[in-house]
């Protein structure tokens, strides 16, 4: 039974590693956009925007709830865990587009070669 928990933590730990790696990058990116990023109806800088991301990775950290980078997106940076309302991210000269679908973008931009 011990062998089996092993080998949990350590798929675990190697799922974790490259959201480790990946989430830092989406934050800085967020924070050097230049972007405006809307939670709750009210639109906040990219400075704002990235530690407020961060205390929401943070916490799904702490509590075990994201594995991967695309859990962080779903499940911390799609929409408020408070109102339920999108969050919504307005880069210049551009629409206004979901977090979600910004944040992938960028996601997949990092893993290229």
């Amino acid at each position: 039974m011990k062998l089996f928990a092993v080998g949990m933590l350590a798929a675990n730990l190697a799922f974790a590693a490259p959201m480790q790696a990946e989430v830092p990058q989406l934050l800085a990116a967020v924070e050097k956009s230049g972007c405006e990023f809307n939670r709750n109806g009210s639109w906040h800088d990219a400075k704002k925007a990235r530690a407020h991301l961060q205390s929401k990775y943070d916490y799904l950290v702490k509590k075990n709830l994201a594995t991967t980078t695309e859990d962080f997106i779903e499940r911390g940076a799609t929409k408020s865990s408070t109102s339920g309302q999108k969050y919504l991210i307005k880069c210049a000269g551009a629409a206004v587009v979901p977090s979600a679908a910004w944040l992938t973008d960028e996601l997949k931009k990092l893993r290229k070669p």
